[in-house]
C-alpha cells in the first residue's frame, strides 16, 4: 500500500499521518525479513541435500511402505530392502522422478527421490 500525498500544504495533519504509515510500513518490512530469514535458516538446517540425477541413470527403489505389491512375498521381513535397478526416464521435479518399471509392478512410475 504505497500513500502519495496529493496536494502539498493543504491538509498537514494528513500529511504528518501519511509519512507516520509509511515509516511504520517500513520497519514492518524489515521486521518481517528478518524473520523470514531466522525461519529459513532454521528450516534449512534440516534439510538434507538432494542428489543430482540424470536421465537414464540406474536406481534401487526401496521396497519400504509398498507392502507385497514390488516383490511377491508374504512376510516383510524377508523382502529385500531395494529393488531394481530401474532406469530414469523423466526427471519431474527437483525431488521427484519417473522410473521405466516393468509391468508386474502396481505402482506409480513417478516417486520422491526419498524412495531411491
Amino acid at each position: 500500500m504505497g500513500f502519495k500525498v496529493r496536494k502539498k500544504g493543504k491538509y498537514e495533519g494528513a500529511e504528518k499521518f501519511v509519512t507516520k504509515i509509511k515509516k511504520i510500513q517500513d520497519k514492518a518490512k524489515a521486521v518481517l525479513g528478518k524473520a523470514q530469514e531466522k525461519m529459513k535458516k532454521y528450516a534449512d538446517r534440516k534439510r538434507a541435500k538432494v542428489d543430482e540425477y540424470k536421465v537414464r541413470d540406474l536406481v534401487m527403489l526401496s521396497t519400504g511402505g509398498l507392502g507385497c505389491q514390488v516383490i511377491k512375498r508374504r512376510t516383510e521381513k524377508l523382502t529385500e530392502r531395494f529393488v531394481g535397478p530401474y532406469k530414469i526416464k523423466k526427471i519431474v521435479l527437483m525431488n521427484t522422478i519417473e522410473l521405466e518399471l516393468l509391468a508386474t509392478i502396481k505402482i506409480h512410475p513417478v516417486v520422491n527421490v526419498s524412495r531411491i
